[in-house]
């Protein structure tokens, strides 16, 4: 499922990682031989009692307690183990941090390099420049018409509202006071006769 599209995945687990887990496994499997050997050691020596050999059993019980010793070793050595591990993965993130860390510095140098503090400062006083080169050019124009401009314009804008407003003109003759009546309906054939024939 893991190449479901075709993409391998790359295994975080690194080649110290499995050194330091297989020396791990093998103490725990260690561990879990001491363990059953104590038991089997413990009934053991229960037998030698009840059967009278006293001495026996002591040496017994003295190689249980030995390997009970070793058992809480194996236990701290796995533990030593697991920090280990854990210090390498933090170590590991810890380099790539640092290393991330270098290589932000390495554009901010060169981005330094490019855009000095002077080549800022040279770009903003421009900009600025611009900035009020442009307001002047604005007041001219907005401020460049005298008061005799501003009368002719007024003047002509009055022409062309009154050539607009020019009406054509009207006719002088009367008007006749009656219209002679033209019926358009006295002409035409009427609509039964039509649709007999």
């Amino acid at each position: 499922m893991g190449n479901l599209f075709g993409r391998k995945r790359r295994s975080r687990v690194t080649e110290q990682d499995r050194a330091v887990l297989q020396q791990r496994d093998k103490l725990r499997q260690y561990q879990k031989r001491l363990s059953l050997g104590l038991e089997r050691e413990r009934a053991l020596a229960r037998q030698l009692l009840r059967d009278g050999k006293k001495e026996k059993a002591m040496l017994l019980l003295k190689k249980k307690r030995y390997q009970e010793q070793l058992l809480d070793k194996t236990e701290n050595q796995i533990s030593n183990l697991e920090r280990m591990v854990q210090d390498i993965e933090f170590t590991q993130i810890e380099m790539k941090v640092i290393e991330g860390l270098k290589i932000g510095n390495e554009c901010l140098n060169k981005m330094h390099q490019v855009m000095s503090i002077e080549e800022v400062e040279r770009i903003i006083g421009e900009t600025q420049d611009a900035v009020e080169y442009q307001r002047q050019i604005d007041e001219l124009l907005a401020g460049s018409l005298t008061e005799e401009d501003e009368d002719a314009i007024l003047e002509e804008l009055n022409a062309i509202t009154q050539e607009q407003l020019e009406l054509p003109e009207v006719p002088s003759d009367r008007l006749p006071e009656k219209i002679p009546e033209v019926s358009p309906i006295k002409n035409r054939p009427k609509p039964e006769l039509v649709a007999a024939s």
